[in-house]
């Protein structure tokens, strides 16, 4: 196999710190946050704040659950982020003539239609060449993207596995006169998402003028009803059908008992080996489109997954399969110059996991708020952070650092006050001690959850693992700013220099 190319061209290991906050928490008019004013006037929040690195998580369309983690594509990009705005400064939205009063998703949808007609009645020569290359460069998913979601739209948004028979298996002469029934449908998905790309790399241009990087999130694996799966099921454990033997998840750990039963399609790495792991090449072809630094969600998943029965309903009796995720890594080295990943690596994590990881100089991740059980020995509390480290106060997952403050069962509180020789006069004071100690760190990047930045308690949370509904939902508001915690946020990224 080609020696890959493990250089310095991964993750800029500079010493910084950073704000977690996915767009959709953005403040704003409409439903919920998008690439619009305030995407920039965050941005700006940033640079004069003094942070390098805006993370976020997986930006890809939802289903309605709105859960980031399980998207109907790997590819595209979610519309529900697309800037009103932005269409309305273009000519192509007259938004007072959207006769729906409530700011929904329902409100969204027929602006981007209205917008979508608009311009392609419109189209001028500039737009046309834009749109044309747009599609050239996104050849190898959007066509497939655009016409899963147009008969998702015609089967009444049922899972592509409940659709005909012949649709379920893309039987060619089906497909075909889809495309031409379906074609002004599959038009608007195509406008949409050439609009959201555009959004983001105006974004992104903007976050590099102002020295923020980009840092995305990636879920290991992609979602049963997703174009995915439904264009080329080969690469995935799923018979023609959507049918399977097995499906993915994690064994029992601190967020769940019975484990978490996430569903997705296990990968058919035979297959994905065989041809050099070209759906992984695109994966990340794309990926690196939109983001300077990529987190792999559950890098645990690349050394072995857990496979656990369809016919379960816990996570408990899967079992461990070793993947050839070394080789699909080198492969990925092989065929790009830059590759900045980081590996989520928390849980339990074994030995091949920590050598796969170590092999190509990944950096992991360590979380405050999993260190103070009381056990010295742990590898989240500060001392036994390294460089090579990213470390979080808490992610998405986590509450928020003051709402764990208040609910002491979760942590060892004498630990606490012991290891941090700071006993605070109040629950905010010892929320910013776990920020300093968090900033403090030798880790070359620190990130804070803007909820933390904003000093807010359990109702900010924005993730509860293993529950359904009531999440994905948090949205912050500028009057939330504190100058006071921000004034100390500051004093700490001086003397850390972060």
């Amino acid at each position: 196999m080609t020696k890959p190319k493990i250089s310095n061209q991964g993750v800029n290991k500079k010493r910084r710190a950073g704000i977690l906050l996915h767009p959709t928490s953005l403040p704003g008019r409409y439903d919920n946050g998008d690439m619009g004013h305030e995407a920039y006037r965050f941005i700006e929040f940033l640079n004069q704040q003094g942070y390098k690195v805006w993370q976020m998580l997986p930006l890809g369309p939802t289903h309605d659950d709105k859960s980031p983690y399980q998207c109907l594509s790997s590819h595209a990009g979610n519309a529900s982020l697309i800037s009103l705005d932005w269409l309305i400064d273009c000519g192509w939205l007259d938004i007072e003539s959207v006769n729906i009063s409530e700011k929904n998703d329902v409100f969204r949808k027929e602006c981007l239609l209205q917008a979508g007609k608009t311009f392609y009645k419109k189209l001028d020569a500039y737009w046309t060449k834009e749109l044309e290359k747009f599609k050239h460069t996104h050849d190898y998913w959007l066509e497939d993207y655009a016409v899963f979601v147009a008969l998702k739209q015609r089967n009444n948004n049922l899972p592509w596995y409940q659709w005909t028979l012949d649709e379920r298996r893309r039987e060619k002469v089906t497909i075909e006169q889809a495309k031409k029934d379906l074609n002004t449908k599959i038009e608007q998905v195509i406008f949409e998402q050439f609009v959201f790309f555009r959004q983001w790399h105006e974004i992104r241009n903007y976050a590099k003028k102002h020295g923020i990087d980009i840092f995305g999130d990636m879920p290991i694996f992609v979602a049963r009803d997703s174009a995915d799966v439904w264009a080329d099921k080969k690469n995935f454990l799923i018979d023609m059908d959507g049918d399977m033997e097995y499906i993915s998840g994690v064994p029992p750990d601190a967020f769940s008992e019975t484990g978490q039963r996430w569903g997705n399609p296990l990968y058919n790495w035979n297959y994905m080996q065989s041809n050099q792991f070209h759906w992984w090449k695109n994966r990340f072809k794309t990926q690196l489109e939109l983001f300077d630094m990529i987190r792999v969600d559950h890098f645990r998943g690349l050394q072995a997954s857990w496979y656990i029965p369809q016919t379960d309903e816990t996570a408990i009796n899967g079992k461990w399969v070793e993947v050839p995720g070394e080789e699909m890594i080198e492969a990925l080295y092989t065929e790009f110059d830059y590759l900045p990943l980081v590996a989520e690596d928390l849980g339990v994590i074994t030995d091949e996991v920590i050598t796969l990881k170590n092999k190509f100089n990944l950096p992991g991740m360590k979380v405050l708020q999993f260190a103070f059980d009381g056990n010295n020995q742990n590898p989240h509390l500060p001392h036994a952070h390294e460089i090579n480290d990213v470390v979080y106060t808490g992610t998405h997952d986590n509450q928020t650092t003051l709402g764990w403050i208040k609910d002491t069962s979760v942590y060892n509180q004498t630990f606490l006050s012991d290891y941090s020789d700071y006993h605070a006069e109040s629950e905010e004071q010892a929320a910013l001690n776990i920020i300093r100690m968090t900033l403090a760190s030798v880790s070359f990047l620190s990130i804070l959850p803007m909820q933390d930045v904003l000093m807010l308690g359990a109702e900010s949370r924005m993730n509860t693992p293993g529950t359904i509904g009531g999440n994905w939902q948090w949205r912050f508001d500028w009057s939330q700013v504190k100058p006071d915690v921000n004034q100390m946020i500051s004093k700490y990224m001086t003397l850390y220099q972060r």
